[in-house]
């Protein structure tokens, strides 16, 4: 489980976050201040920082922890939308998002600075009678205890949706992660792999329990 620490001072908004967050699988330290923050810093995976904080703003703290902790990846918090603003933040930050932002695109700019920083955490997770191995990228039916062998884009999908439990990812983004090339609408290759997947991890292929259609949307891994 990765640990974030979360500065800001909205109560509203740092309480949504940490509850958002935590839902989503983070261990969270959320302070309203930048006061303490020294004894979190060696525990935590990454920062997200609120500019305005009380005492020292989040462009000071941010430099500060960045020349002593150049390892800990930043996500800047900003109100403001001033160009100079962002390239201030971004002197020291390694990404930033505007609010209001939605909680989505804030956990996929939190994952991609994990995997930059090589802070994702790999580990052994089980979903019904599946035993899922995400360091070594195996899948064991514990029913059977034989390995389920996946085709590559299979797999690809599979563990894309794994690595974000209950969130619904839309055809779209599957598609354009596992293709590398843009989704066109009514395009029904992505809807084969996902029937075949199935059939391969599902007790029951036509009434699934672990990779979830949400009609009009996407797929989600159910945890």
């Amino acid at each position: 489980m990765n640990t974030v620490l979360c500065i800001e001072d909205d109560r509203e908004i740092g309480q949504f976050l940490k509850e958002d967050l935590e839902k989503k699988g983070y261990k969270i330290i959320w302070l309203t201040s930048s006061h303490g923050y020294e004894a979190y810093i060696n525990k935590i995976d990454l920062v997200v920082l609120d500019i305005m904080i009380p005492g020292l703003d989040g462009f000071t703290i941010g430099h500060r922890m960045k020349e002593i902790h150049p390892e800990v990846p930043i996500l800047l918090l900003t109100a403001r939308t001033a160009l100079e603003d962002k390239l201030k933040g971004l002197g020291f930050a390694d990404d930033y998002v505007t609010k209001p932002f939605h909680p989505d695109e804030l956990q996929a700019r939190i994952e991609v600075l994990l995997r930059r920083f090589d802070k994702v955490e790999m580990k052994k997770i089980e979903i019904q009678h599946l035993k899922i191995d995400l360091q070594e990228k195996r899948i064991i039916d514990n029913r059977t205890k034989e390995e389920v062998l996946l085709t590559d884009k299979q797999f690809k999908i599979f563990f894309l949706l794994i690595q974000h439990p209950n969130q619904i990812l839309t055809k779209e983004q599957i598609y354009e992660n596992v293709w590398k090339q843009p989704y066109i609408e009514g395009d029904k290759t992505l809807m084969v792999h996902i029937r075949h997947l199935r059939q391969k991890i599902e007790n029951s292929p036509n009434d699934p329990e672990i990779l979830e259609t949400i009609r009009g949307i996407g797929y989600r891994i159910k945890q």
